[in-house]
């Protein structure tokens, strides 16, 4: 009987550990501020032979929409499964948990069922008092150490405006050209980790992995190698430098994230040599990424992993560069919204195909569930397209919805393979009141004039889908907790922080396991008061209060 009994144990384990094998694995690859300026887009200056390489092993998706083209929202979509207009949150401040406590998320999804889930670089957006969600990953979130600039003349300048208010706080140059190591950028210590780790990786225990890449987020930093790809001359301007007519004057956005970084003028247009300049950084800075990315899926294929492993690269939301006289996201226009995913699925997609069938960032969620067998919670906004992996010619969506708000008016957005239609107006407030953009993309591509006046038909189409949808939320409010948080020893925090126990804090030591990297360079410039590049005991115990 016991011989029986342990026979049964044996075959119950090798069982398992069949089908943890048999499960496959997924690699998820965000990528900030990427729009399908790549050469598998068809863009024809674009040096981005890694991510054209994947294109050739799956199916790339030409009409994919972003839900709102701004970092967190857009995380959170693809991350939470849920729209910005079901969360209620439209900015980078508020955590997603602070309107769904109990969201499962994708990788918890993935975790509750086997799965190792590891993160490195940027996932969920991390700063403006935003933070990462620990219930995700299996282990600690990797966040790279590493300098957002490395010469001194690209460095924040010293002095700022109000304290109080950190968007005030000057940033650095836009952009960097130094003759340096891909290693000694953010996007090239991700790439180390990641490639440490599937170096590790068994094929018993399945893994969902998400790397996220910095770049070609602001500011454009990328090693030399990766400017010299280019000759300035290549870079045309915007044929368009001017708002659609007709647009409502709230609808465009000109720039004000750029605007900030140093020896950028405050307002007004940007002279052609400094658009052009920026225009390359945005491309030097792409193929940067593009080289860690081939990295990675070298590594994932000398691993042996490939084989059983789902790979999706995707771009957080679009980048206007010079169109319509406008520069970063922060719009519902098509160079804002429009986004690269990249999917393969071993034994399901077919390699180096292409579709035009439209999805959201949302749908991803539930196809990559779809693809390893799970069960998805059941309130996600999303779709899965796995019907199209398997034939692109079908479709699972005939539009997609995307938001963008504009003070206490919120503009949501329908998609179709033609048109675009925007509805601007407070959530909650009647059809009426609406102001209307529509824009045709057969007749009118690069969007140079409001159509919605002269196609009444084609607006009423249109309306009528969006009024299917749930009407959005307005921006939630947190409720600030009462329960006082844990004091923090400062004075032990600096001694484990000065590594070399010279006394004193080197840039690289304060910036080194920050939470927030983007924001963490202008506090070392707030509690420098002497202003010499280093930290006292006194200036990082007071925080820069003298």
């Amino acid at each position: 009987m016991r011989t029986f009994t342990l026979s049964v144990a044996a075959l119950l384990i090798i069982a398992m550990q069949s089908n943890a094998a048999e499960r496959p694995n997924v690699l998820l690859i965000c990528v900030d501020d990427l729009k399908p300026a790549l050469g598998c887009y068809g863009d024809p200056i674009a040096k981005s032979p890694n991510i054209d390489k994947l294109a050739s092993r799956g199916l790339l998706f030409e009409r994919a929409t972003c839900n709102q083209a701004v970092c967190s929202p857009s995380r959170n979509s693809l991350l939470v499964g849920l729209r910005p207009q079901t969360l209620g949150i439209y900015d980078l401040a508020t955590n997603f948990r602070k309107s769904a406590p109990d969201a499962v998320t994708l990788p918890q999804t993935f975790k509750a069922n086997g799965y190792t889930t590891e993160a490195m670089g940027k996932l969920f957006h991390v700063g403006q008092g935003n933070y990462d969600d620990a219930a995700s990953w299996s282990v600690p979130h990797f966040t790279p150490k590493a300098a957002t600039y490395l010469l001194k003349e690209n460095q924040p300048l010293p002095a700022v405006k109000n304290p109080k208010d950190p968007s005030d706080f000057p940033r650095g140059a836009a952009i960097e050209n130094a003759d340096t190591d891909d290693g000694k950028y953010a996007d090239g210590v991700v790439a180390d980790e990641e490639i440490r780790r599937l170096k590790e990786k068994k094929a018993d225990q399945p893994f969902f992995m998400a790397v996220g890449f910095i770049r070609p987020h602001l500011p454009f930093v990328a090693p030399k190698k990766y400017w010299d790809l280019y000759q300035r001359d290549q870079f045309k301007l915007a044929a368009v430098r001017v708002p659609p007519v007709g647009a409502p004057a709230y609808a465009p956005q000109f720039g004000g994230e750029l605007r900030r970084y140093k020896e950028m003028p405050a307002k007004g247009d940007l002279a052609d040599d400094t658009q052009r300049t920026l225009i390359h950084g945005y491309y030097a800075a792409m193929s940067y990424m593009d080289a860690q990315l081939g990295r990675v899926i070298d590594a994932l294929d000398a691993a042996g992993l490939a084989k059983n492993t789902i790979i999706v690269l995707w771009g957080d939301h679009g980048w206007h560069l010079g169109d319509h006289g406008m520069w970063c996201k922060h719009t519902n226009y098509e160079q804002a919204t429009r986004i690269p995913i990249i999917l393969i699925a071993p034994g399901v997609s077919k390699a180096g195909t292409k579709t035009a069938s439209q999805i959201e960032t949302v749908d991803i969620y539930p196809t990559l569930c779809e693809l390893a067998g799970l069960t998805p919670p059941k309130n996600l906004d999303g779709k899965s397209f796995v019907s199209v992996l398997k034939d692109p010619t079908t479709a699972t969506r005939d539009h997609a919805i995307h938001v963008y708000p504009r003070g206490e008016r919120m503009g949501r957005a329908i998609r179709d393979a033609r048109y675009r239609l925007v509805e601007w107006k407070k959530p909650g407030a009647a059809p009426e009141s609406a102001e209307i953009e529509l824009y045709d993309y057969k007749n009118d591509p690069e969007e140079t004039k409001n159509l919605a006046k002269d196609l009444p038909d084609e607006v009423a189409r249109l309306r009528k889908i969006l009024a299917a949808h749930p009407e959005a939320k307005p921006q939630i409010v947190a409720v600030k907790s009462t329960e006082a948080k844990p004091k923090v020893d400062r004075a032990e925090l600096f001694a484990r922080k000065d590594t070399n126990k010279d006394g004193k804090l080197s840039r690289e030591e304060f910036l080194a396991n920050q939470p927030d990297p983007d924001e963490a360079p202008k506090r070392f410039e707030k509690f420098d008061i002497d202003k010499d590049g280093f930290l006292t005991k006194d200036e990082f115990v007071t925080m820069g209060v003298k």
